[in-house]
């Protein structure tokens, strides 16, 4: 019996010391301040990749009360473990931490969020672009024709390496980085943002690793064309029309409709974006030069605005919301549904409007 009882103890140091263990952020600390250690990009993907257990892109409800609690005990190195965290304490830590690094606000924390709290070698911090997201799409698509040496549709590991190395270049013009190192950060970051796991990125994926400061068609003055202005007009043609030559072309028409594509599709590829410009400019492009200029953008934004307004009202009344440039996206109907607006809406209707307010 005493021999059993011994055996019982031991068991149970075993399982406690092996419950301290069980904090996968304590490994990150230094041991004797504490302080959590600078992160390579591989430490740093390993910790995304522990707490984002469902693989989803995210790190939310009980994902994320476990690493707050961990976050939080770790810092005891003799602490047992993250029960040792109150659920008052974690609610008001939850709180702060998310006002704190919930940017865009919607209550879980994303990948880029996680990289502002972690301290992570420099280098790697540099590649999300934080503090120089770029203006608009249009500079967007430029760096996308300029990478995609091989004019796929998708950005390989090759492509991607030697974005990352101009990047970081242009970041630190004084230092070079490792061809290793390199390897390291395009593995790390196809693993982040290659959502499908096809060892490429997709255009979608690239505009989450380099994101553009606003999508300026989600503004809420494009939801009622009442509310919509003629300096609203002008200054989206503005944003596109890079070069002021009076039209939006090239990687500023390819810009424009990234924007109004990611209005109703979060996942897409080259293809879609060409489908859905050739759609758009079938209906849109009058006089057939293959670029958009100020009444062509007109119309399409007062039918944007006016669709928003309609699928407002429709969403009141408890009916489906019906978004046009959703189903022109699609295959099949795109050039009759926007045929369709163009008849019904800029020359019944919407142009007579616009004549009469702007």
């Amino acid at each position: 019996m005493a021999a059993g009882t011994i055996t019982d103890i031991d068991y149970q140091r075993k399982m406690n010391s092996q419950e301290k263990c069980n904090n996968f952020m304590r490994q990150f600390r230094d041991d004797e301040s504490r302080e959590l250690k600078k992160l390579t990009a591989n430490q740093f993907m390993e910790v995304w990749s522990h707490y984002d257990a469902d693989g989803n892109g995210y790190i939310e409800g009980s994902e994320l009360d476990g690493f707050l609690k961990e976050f939080v005990s770790s810092v005891n190195a003799n602490d047992a473990g993250p029960e040792s965290v109150s659920d008052t304490m974690l609610a008001e830590l939850k709180e702060c931490f998310m006002e704190a690094y919930d940017d865009n606000q919607d209550g879980k924390i994303e990948i880029r969020e996680l990289a502002q709290l972690l301290p992570m070698e420099e280098n790697f911090l540099l590649l999300f672009r934080f503090d120089n997201p770029l203006e608009s799409s249009v500079e967007f698509m430029k760096i996308w024709k300029q990478y995609d040496a091989d004019h796929n549709g998708f950005i390989d590991s090759n492509e991607l390496k030697n974005f990352l190395r101009d990047l970081l270049k242009e970041a630190k013009k004084d230092q070079d980085v490792s061809e290793d190192k390199l390897i390291e950060y395009t593995d790390t970051m196809l693993q982040v943002f290659d959502q499908n796991k096809d060892g490429k990125l997709q255009l979608s994926e690239m505009a989450k690793l380099l994101p553009v400061k606003e999508n300026f068609l989600c503004r809420s003055v494009f939801k009622g064309a009442s509310k919509l202005t003629k300096e609203d007009i002008e200054r989206v043609f503005a944003l596109y029309d890079r070069d002021n030559n009076g039209t939006i072309e090239n990687e500023e028409l390819n810009g424009f409709l990234k924007d109004l594509l990611e209005l109703v599709k979060k996942d897409y590829d080259a293809l879609d974006l060409q489908e859905f410009q050739d759609a758009i400019m079938r209906g849109c492009d009058f006089n057939k030069d293959g670029k958009i200029n100020k009444k062509e953008l007109t119309m399409i934004l007062l039918a944007l605005a006016k669709h928003g307004a309609e699928d407002e009202m429709q969403t009141g009344m408890g009916l489906a919301a019906n978004n046009p440039l959703a189903e022109i996206a699609t295959m099949g109907i795109k050039a009759l549904k926007l045929q369709k607006l163009r008849v019904r809406h800029f020359v019944n209707r919407t142009l007579g409007t616009t004549n009469s307010t702007s």
